[in-house]
């Protein structure tokens, strides 16, 4: 249950509504501005700004199907969850937060190798998904590639220091990278 709450944190699923895709040009000022927040409430104002412009896409239908997957999942129905985010995928392939979401699913499901496929998938299509990262992160982690692991919690808090989660996650991998138990 502790991953399942520490994935929901990390990846934004546990607030954001639905409010256009990664390709909207709101984004880049919003990054730029990430970066330099003047504080804590402020970066997280601006990183639930950027979560509500992923989720956003232009089909009604797509948009109702990713906003019940996300209902799904968060109430643990993981495999059904699943079905409806592959729905999404399959009618908006360019949509870098279907895979997102598709990908966290499957890593709650522990079917880690198909995770990272779509994790790469919503990386390619957004390259400063720190959501992604962090997913990315924590498989690396849970299969004790480390090194790989820091690097990819280092780029999401480099995309976003105001990530919840993400210093705790490179402590711990730093500690065991250096031979300690968590």
């Amino acid at each position: 249950m502790r991953k399942f709450f520490r994935v929901l944190a990390a990846l934004g699923l546990i607030a954001s509504p639905l409010a256009a895709d990664q390709n909207d040009p709101a984004l880049d000022p919003l990054f730029a501005e990430l970066k330099s927040a003047p504080g804590a409430e402020r970066g997280r104002s601006i990183t639930r700004e950027i979560w509500n412009i992923w989720h956003d896409v232009d089909d009604a239908d797509t948009a109702a199907l990713l906003s019940t997957g996300v209902a799904l999942m968060t109430a643990g129905f993981h495999a059904r969850a699943l079905e409806v985010f592959t729905r999404v995928t399959d009618r908006e392939p360019d949509f870098a937060e279907g895979w997102n979401k598709r990908a966290t699913v499957l890593y709650m499901l522990d079917r880690n190798d198909e995770s990272l496929a779509d994790i790469r998938r919503t990386l390619e299509l957004e390259p400063r998904h720190f959501g992604a990262l962090s997913g990315l992160g924590l498989i690396y982690l849970e299969t004790g590639k480390y090194r790989a692991a820091l690097v990819a919690f280092s780029n999401a808090r480099n995309l976003n220091p105001f990530m919840p989660g993400v210093d705790e996650n490179i402590e711990t991998t730093k500690r065991l990278l250096r031979g300690n138990t968590i």
